[in-house]
């Protein structure tokens, strides 16, 4: 029985590029559906996408990570290839990309620009600058060695798309599948692909930096709920060593003369003891919490494998 591929393109005014895309893989990947979710384009990207043989849906939420939500909820497949409609992507990689899915050696395989043309092609620097900041955080906060973390070219696995928990809304979207699948423990697999830029005429719908900072607060945010022991305890260190600094000149000046004349002092050390321990015990039942959620997650995989197999 032959496998199902669906090919996913999230779309916002990309009547320039559309056509192009769709063609493209339709050529590479001649027995997958292509689906184009159109999020209120207002250029006939909708009309464009149909009439070059796609399956053409609409999500009205705006933002990349409302069309990645519907995306996953609405289409059964074995594997996923998500790509932009913008044409930066090429379609050489994308049989590649979706054999390592359909052959279990991987449940996302990532599109990896920053090892190829993306700094070159790239006429942003601000966006080169933001890639190589977000890369090194994650890489650092969660023990990787991810190359490139924001990329739109994706190919997942059925178990990835159905267990994925999608709460982003815009273009951090990347950034949440990422870290999901470095906590899950999901098989990554990084394939050097050629970035190349928008052609003229197509403009980028993201912001540097109001979307930028989006990433780094979703950075913030899954380093919190997935790492709580090491987020609080970072913290609870910090009001330790302030209650040091501010408490051990009153203890030792208690210790050579008998007297506590800065009591204000000694009070202000003593809650930020306090502080610190009630973070401190914060993020070890945090912890307890996240691992335990683990084993969940791992038994409720097993149990849809099962279901499936029935």
């Amino acid at each position: 029985m032959s496998k199902k591929i669906a090919v996913l393109i999230p779309c916002y005014n990309e009547s320039k590029t559309i056509e192009k895309v769709v063609k493209d893989y339709k050529t590479v990947l001649p027995d997958a559906d292509i689906y184009v979710y159109d999020n209120n384009s207002t250029d006939g990207t909708d009309k464009i996408a149909k009439k070059a043989g796609a399956i053409v849906k609409y999500e009205y939420k705006q933002g990349k990570g409302n069309v990645i939500r519907s995306m996953f909820r609405d289409i059964n497949a074995d594997c996923y290839l998500m790509i932009d409609g913008d044409d930066t992507y090429p379609k050489e990689n994308a049989k590649e990309m979706c054999d390592y899915v359909l052959n279990g050696q991987a449940d996302m395989v990532i599109g990896d620009r920053l090892s190829s043309t993306y700094f070159t092609e790239n006429k942003r620097p601000f966006h080169n600058f933001g890639n190589v900041l977000v890369r090194k955080l994650i890489n650092t906060l969660f023990k990787s060695k991810v190359k490139d973390i924001m990329t739109g070219y994706r190919a997942f696995s059925y178990d990835f798309v159905k267990t994925f928990p999608v709460l982003s809304k815009g273009f951090e979207i990347e950034t949440e599948m990422t870290i999901h699948a470095l906590d899950k423990n999901f098989l990554l697999k990084e394939i050097p692909v050629e970035y190349r830029d928008r052609p003229e005429g197509s403009v980028s719908k993201l912001n540097t930096f109001s979307d930028g900072f989006k990433v780094l607060k979703t950075i913030g945010r899954l380093f919190k709920e997935y790492k709580p022991m090491i987020f609080f305890g970072l913290i609870s260190l910090l009001f330790f060593v302030i209650s040091l600094i501010f408490g051990i000149p009153v203890f030792a000046e208690y210790f050579k003369t008998g007297f506590v004349p800065r009591f204000p002092t000694l009070i202000f050390s003593g809650f930020m003891l306090t502080i610190s321990l009630l973070l401190f015990i914060c993020g070890v039942i945090l912890e307890v919490v996240v691992k335990k959620h683990r084993q969940l997650f791992e038994l409720f995989l097993i149990n849809s494998r099962k279901n499936d197999d029935k």
